[in-house]
């Protein structure tokens, strides 16, 4: 499947609010396909990536300072929640802290799943660039691609560094809060009752348009005829027990 209808069938998948915040690549396209190589017109093409990287960046800026606030919040529910109705054996307390935990559980899952899908968003949009301007320099004769990828390399839209980290805390809190997958002296129907506990924590919501995004990510980077030093490298899919289960689970189907 071409880049154009990957990044539109991704756009349809992703988070309401979220579909005009991605690369205008079909108006991109358009207008590179009626360029020639005047220096004026390269002047105008640059002006219109230009706000395409702004739009990414204020965008990408916003939901990043939103998930470090939201962040901070689930880890002090989590530590009201313990000290609160913490586990002592009483039935009621026990009662409490189980259910307040399963919605923390949903949210934290839901959390994680937006995180990805923002590192996805700053991927797609790093490949639509890439490809557009391999377009345009094929188009013109001209050498845009290589500065101006350059450029954008040290966009704040690009370097994801702190979401990583978030995901990567918020993967090590359901796995040592929320343990689902500790298999050790448990039979087969134990483990199955787990992964079926995870599948109904997660339902219909968010979980499901992350997993679907991390497959559309993997096609993309697997390699094409575009593929080379402007490329991303292929997508690994998380190994977390959070995802696991959902992937080897065949009565999920991902759209």
């Amino acid at each position: 499947m071409k880049f154009g209808k990957r990044l539109k069938q991704h756009v349809e998948e992703t988070l309401p609010g979220w579909g005009d915040k991605f690369l205008s690549y079909k108006d991109l396209k358009k207008l590179v396909r009626l360029i020639s190589s005047a220096p004026a017109e390269e002047g105008e093409f640059v002006y219109l990536l230009n706000s395409e990287i702004d739009k990414f960046n204020a965008f990408f800026v916003e939901q990043e300072e939103d998930f470090v606030i939201r962040h901070k919040e689930l880890q002090q529910r989590i530590q009201i929640v313990i000290d609160t109705w913490g586990p002592n054996g009483d039935e009621s307390s026990d009662t409490h802290y189980r259910e307040e935990m399963t919605k923390i559980k949903k949210d934290i899952i839901d959390f994680h799943g937006e995180m990805v899908l923002l590192i996805n968003y700053s991927n797609i949009n790093y490949t639509g660039l890439a490809k557009i301007l391999k377009k345009y320099d094929k188009r013109t004769g001209g050498l845009l691609r290589l500065p101006y990828i350059q450029k954008v390399l040290q966009q704040p839209f690009f370097i994801t560094d702190v979401i990583s980290k978030l995901v990567k805390e918020c993967e090590s809190t359901i796995n040592s809060v929320f343990p689902t997958c500790d298999h050790k002296g448990k039979s087969i129907s134990q483990q199955g009752e787990e992964r079926e506990s995870i599948i109904a924590v997660v339902g219909e919501g968010i979980f499901r348009k992350t997993v679907a995004a991390l497959l559309t990510m993997q096609e993309i980077r697997k390699g094409s005829s575009t593929y080379g030093h402007f490329s991303l490298p292929p997508l690994d899919l998380p190994e977390s027990d959070v995802i696991q289960p959902l992937q080897l689970n065949s009565a999920i189907a991902i759209p």
